[in-house]
């Protein structure tokens, strides 16, 4: 199982915090860095950093780990403009830059900064069509005609060494539809087994149908990992994150179980982490929704010692 952090700017943080963050993953040995794209959270406002633009800044400060965007929302730019953007960073990564899009969907961040927010029906077309987009710019010299988008049959220079397309999102038809089609990864948040099940039958029928091989799909999960090092330390841990959901601790565990999401003393931790590999999942992605000074690197040490087995 491949491993990464993925970390909330929006909730607050700064550039400095975010490149101790990115090169204390890299040292740790982790696979991947993701970070969100928001430019306010829904709650409160607090200093936030643009998503692509530090991504150039850690570009430079790191040599092997893989950087992601979880995800751009397709209504902050054009398609030309994240096709562009995306072969910069690959250029700057080295081919270690992975490009996720998606719909958009914070309302509240769109509203309040005077961004239009589409519905859903037009979001999802025009995600379609930036997803085409990019397969054009990024490769097939063909150009792309849509109903709010176009590129011209040009070549799109340079072109990218490998930039990895992970589409992300909820939904249960368009979104794994997609996925299938045009994904190097798919990407959820931590859910039942009921539902990855047929988020991923929809996805790698998607894929059959285009004539990719689904298994070159990468599937992967972002979501807490609820670790301690002893059962007293746990139970201590499940009393308090419970509290916060409004939950007791019996039925807080009940939930981290029903959504697969890893918990437990390490060994349990881990048990968890192997059966998500077994049901197909190739990365799991440590999400912290938290004030970037707030993130506990030696906490998180812990935990992915525990993820490892």
């Amino acid at each position: 199982m491949e491993l990464g952090l993925m970390v909330e700017p929006q909730v607050g943080g700064s550039y400095a915090r975010l490149r101790e963050l990115v090169l204390w993953a890299e040292d740790q040995g982790l696979d991947a860095f993701a970070r969100s794209d928001h430019y306010l959270d829904q709650e409160r406002s607090a200093p936030t950093t643009d998503a692509l633009t530090t991504l150039g800044g850690l570009a430079e400060a790191t040599d092997t780990i893989q950087l992601v965007v979880l995800v751009t929302p397709i209504t902050f730019r054009h398609p030309a403009v994240i096709a562009k953007t995306a072969t910069t960073l690959d250029e700057m990564t080295g081919g270690r830059f992975a490009l996720g899009v998606g719909t958009g969907w914070m309302k509240g961040e769109h509203d309040m900064l005077g961004m239009d927010l589409p519905e859903l029906g037009e979001r999802f077309d025009r995600f379609h069509e930036t997803l085409s987009y990019l397969h054009a710019a990024f490769g097939t010299s063909e150009g792309f005609a849509g109903d709010y988008y176009s590129l011209a049959p040009i070549d799109v220079l340079p072109r990218p060494v490998n930039v990895p397309i992970v589409i992300g999102g909820s939904g249960m038809k368009k979104t794994p539809t997609y996925a299938g089609r045009f994904a190097d990864e798919y990407n959820m948040f931590v859910t039942d087994s009921e539902t990855l099940d047929r988020r991923l039958d929809v996805m790698r029928t998607a894929a059959a149908d285009a004539g990719r091989d689904p298994g070159a799909v990468k599937v992967s999960l972002a979501g807490p990992a609820v670790v301690a090092a002893t059962d007293h330390e746990y139970a201590t841990l499940l009393a308090e994150r419970g509290s916060k959901r409004d939950m007791g601790a019996s039925e807080y565990e009940t939930f981290l179980t029903e959504r697969n999401i890893p918990h437990g003393v390490p060994a349990q931790a881990a048990a968890v982490i192997t059966d998500l590999e077994e049901m197909g999942i190739g990365r799991f992605y440590v999400q912290q929704y938290a004030h970037l000074d707030d993130i506990d690197t030696d906490e998180l040490s812990s935990v992915f010692r525990a993820l490892r087995g």
